[in-house]
This record gives C-alpha cells, structure tokens and sequence, in this order.
C-alpha cells in the first residue's frame, strides 16, 4: 500500500503505543474544512473576576480564600476525586465484582493570576514558570513512597468539561497506575524487549525522515499529529533525547518544552480563531522507585473540533461498540496545523 492508497481508500492503522486498531475513512471528507466555518465570539478579555473562585484574594469552596498570588499557585483540590487517608481495603466475589480501595491526592496548579492567560496567550518564561512547577510536582508527588503515578492534565473549555475558565491543569498523583498508562508502558517494555530499541525513540525517527505528520519543533522536541490519532486534530509532543520523565529535563529543554506548547497551542488556536478545546496531559514513567528504561516522556493533545469552532466530532455508534474511527487523515490534520501562522491570531503579548 502506497501514500496514494492511504488517502483515497478506508483502511487501518495501528496504535502502537495501546496495542489496537483505528479505521481510517478519507473517502469520505477528502476537504474536512468543507462547508460552512462557524466561529465564536472571542471572551471579553477579563484579567480578574469578582466571581471566580481561582483569581486571587477570591474565596473557595468551605470559606478558603486563595492568596494574592503573583505567578503560579498549586492548591489540593477542594473537591478531590481520590483521597490519601483512606485504609485499603477490597472486594472480589468471583472475580467478577471486584474492587480495591484507591488512594491518591488530587491538586490544582493555576497558570497565572490573570484570568484571561491560557498557554497560547502567555510569554515563554510565564509557560515556562508553569513547566517548572509541573516538574517540581511530579517530583515532590512521586517521592511519597505509597504513590505510583502522577498525572499532569489539562481540560481546556467547556467542551472538555472545564468547570472554570480561569487557566488551569490538574495533578492527580494514584496509588496505583491507571489504565492508559499502563497499557503504553506494557507496549514500550515489549518493544524493547523485542528489539533492543525504545518504541517512540524509533517511531519519532520514522515521523522525522518523513515529515508529513510534523505540526512544529525545535531543538527538544517535535510536535506531530500521530500515525494512528483518533480525534481530527489530535496531537503528540514527544522528546528527541530519551528520558523519561519532566524531572529528566535539563534547563534547555524546560525552555524547549515551553516553547513547543505555545506553538501548537497557538496554532490550535489560529485554527477556527476560537480558543481551541482539548484535554491534554504527559505521560511519565511510573514513580514506583523501580527502573524503567522503555519509557519515552511524552504529552497527548486530543481536541474534538472537527470542521470549525462549533462543529466537534463524537465518539458515539461505531466508535462505543467496535473501535475508534477518523475520516480526515493525519497527514491533512498536520499540514493544516502547520501552515498556520505562530503568531496568535488575537495578537501577541
């Protein structure tokens, strides 16, 4: 199968890093920007609101009140999914009703004090001011001797489910390792095992003498639309050195790594002129003070707009009962991406 074929003709493409199948269908919206483009009124660009329980001096749930922050602020979530001080226990009735108490904490990190800044909007220091704290998070998190897994995500707009506009991520620090991370880390060790090589070492070798799926890169890092990305304009931003983690980075690729988030980001935004959408979070090696040489850091951007602001896809029908199912290519989400401008089209700071 050629180029040729992989743009005209349904077929599918596999996930590496999760170990199954997506259905590829380009015979369907060979243009995915056909058709009416919608777009939303910019927010009215609001530095503090009364109202928001994140600016600061602004009180919180149970009469806490944040502090006059200046530059990031990290708080444990006053309404937390996991909880540290609870005993194990579990329940297994035939191996079919099983569950296990899980023990975790759950924090919030705002970017900045402004309520208007999101990453594409910020400087590159005041991003990598946020780099900075994710890194001394995960550290700090990751040395509690009962903690597994840290994550570091971010849910951008109401679409993903963000209760407050003003900029924030999450960090969620497990007991044990979630799902998801725990199927790339399986496929990572296999392939080195296998091979010799590190999985994403080698697919970002192949992504660079290719080049058609690079959205933007600089000297630490390489942003593509993968191979096998689900969501139209999913992205992955992966290290060019091998390590393993945030706490790996040297002060270079922190800067790097600030840098290469605004870029995408403010492409993502240049898009539809929206304030794009997405969830986005980085996989990091497990923090269970064991070895772990097969894992390549790196962050996972899944967006659902598909044909403007207003227009997102769902993952319903096919997708919820037989497999996850895109119709533009990754090759067209890449070069739509990167031939956007750097620039934010609201203009920059």
């Amino acid at each position: 199968m050629n180029q040729t074929d992989l743009r005209t003709t349904p077929h599918r493409r596999w996930n590496p890093l999760l170990r199954e199948w997506v259905l590829v269908s380009p015979h369907r919206t060979q243009r995915p920007w056909l058709g009416k483009i919608d777009k939303t009124a910019p927010a009215p660009a609001v530095h503090y609101d009364p109202e928001c329980y994140l600016c600061p001096g602004n009180p919180r749930a149970e009469g806490l009140r944040n502090p006059q922050y200046t530059e990031t602020f990290v708080f444990d979530n006053d309404f937390p999914a996991l909880l540290p001080d609870v005993s194990p226990n579990e329940m297994d009735q035939e191996g079919l009703l099983v569950a296990r108490v899980e023990r975790g904490i759950c924090r919030v990190v705002c970017f900045s004090p402004r309520h208007d800044l999101t990453i594409p909007l910020m400087t590159q220091e005041e991003v990598r001011r946020v780099v900075d704290v994710w890194t001394r998070e995960y550290q700090e998190l990751g040395e509690l001797a009962w903690v597994k897994h840290v994550q570091i995500f971010e849910n951008r707009g109401a679409l993903m489910g963000a209760s407050n506009p003003h900029p924030h991520c999450q960090i969620w620090a497990n007991g044990e390792l979630p799902n998801i991370p725990v199927r790339e880390q399986a496929a990572m060790r296999a392939f080195l095992a296998g091979k010799g090589r590190c999985l994403l070492c080698e697919y970002l070798r192949l992504e660079i003498e290719d080049g058609e799926r690079i959205v933007c890169e600089n000297e630490g890092f390489v942003a593509i639309v993968p191979y096998w990305a689900v969501w139209p304009f999913e992205t992955m931003i992966l290290s060019r050195r091998h390590l393993a983690s945030l706490a790996n980075l040297d002060d270079v690729e922190k800067g790097n790594l600030a840098e290469i988030l605004r870029k995408l980001t403010i492409r993502y935004d240049n898009l539809f002129e929206t304030a794009f959408p997405y969830s986005m979070g980085f996989h990091q090696e497990p923090t269970d003070a064991e070895s772990h040489p097969e894992f390549h850091f790196h962050a996972h951007f899944f967006p659902p707009l598909l044909r403007s602001a207003t227009v997102q896809k769902f993952m319903v029908g096919y997708e919820l009962l037989a497999g996850p199912q895109r119709d533009i290519t990754p090759e067209g989400a890449a070069a739509r991406l990167r031939n956007l401008a750097e620039t934010h089209y609201l203009g920059g700071r």
